[in-house]
């Protein structure tokens, strides 16, 4: 196949899968001699133009795993947005050390749906967003290695004439996964906000213009909208000042440090 661009396009609020999404591309572009082009798919305004893509491009698209799906509120705009007539993806998933469950699946799907040709797909495990403990160090040095070995296996099937059809179910999307607390009840923090320490605070407006979700009141510094906990505006805040106190979030995020540190399997599908 002919491939003359290499894109990459990733929505990534506090940056562990734009991290994951660049390091393949780059390991793409050395093996096709090309220089990849980044696509940031996060805040509300990278999200308004349609993204279009052609037979002789190759499209690195990566989203994180929410309850083991795509992002309930980012999904459709994948879907209304980016398409490829004919193009060729690479769909990556980022999940937080839990399971990447049908993440991956879905986005393929969504994918294979909007035009574009599946060379083949990924599931890798990062820091998950509401817990340091939780997949601490990773990417680390193996997860690396083996980016780098399904960057060189993608580039090997794009060396062919055509790409055969990617081997999956492509049957209906499983159910969303129930948070649980430590107690083994579900966990109920949909209407959880960020709250701020004004001690801490100083207004500089960071939140506001991080929130992928435009969630955050840049003259108040309050969540006036949806939230969909990303914790972009707690991670990306160098004062601290912005928190949870919800009961369920933070007894769920204690159950995910109490289950998931161990280390979990990345997922290939070639």
């Amino acid at each position: 196949m002919t491939v003359r661009k290499l894109y990459a396009l990733y929505f990534s609020p506090t940056g562990g899968t734009e991290k994951i999404a660049r390091y393949v591309a780059e390991e793409l572009g050395r093996r096709l001699g090309l220089e990849p082009e980044y696509i940031p798919f996060t805040r509300p305004g990278e999200r308004e133009e349609e993204r279009r893509f052609g037979p002789e491009d190759l499209l690195v698209m990566a989203s994180p795993v929410y309850a083991g799906r795509l992002p309930n509120k980012i999904m459709p705009e994948y879907k209304a947005k980016i398409f490829g007539d004919g193009a060729v993806a690479v769909p990556l998933c980022v999940f937080g050390n839990r399971s990447p469950d049908e993440a991956l699946r879905e986005l393929v799907l969504l994918l294979e749906g909007n035009g574009f040709q599946i060379a083949g797909g990924a599931a890798f495990a990062g820091r998950h967003a509401f817990s340091d403990q939780v997949g601490e160090g990773r990417p680390d040095s193996d997860d690396r290695a083996q980016m780098a070995d399904f960057a060189a296996k993608i580039a090997d099937k794009l060396a062919g004439d055509a790409l055969p059809l990617l081997e999956m179910d492509r049957g209906e999307v499983g159910p969303y996964y129930t948070p649980l607390k430590t107690d083994g009840t579900p966990a109920k923090f949909l209407k959880a906000r960020p709250l701020t320490d004004w001690s801490k605070c100083s207004r500089c407006g960071a939140c506001a213009r991080l929130c992928p979700m435009g969630s955050i009141d840049p003259q108040t510094m309050e969540a006036v909208g949806l939230c969909v906990k990303c914790q972009a505006c707690v991670r990306k805040c160098t004062r601290r000042a912005k928190y949870f106190e919800d009961g369920d979030f933070l007894s769920h995020a204690a159950m995910l440090e109490e289950h998931y540190t161990r280390r979990a399997d990345n997922q290939i599908m070639l």
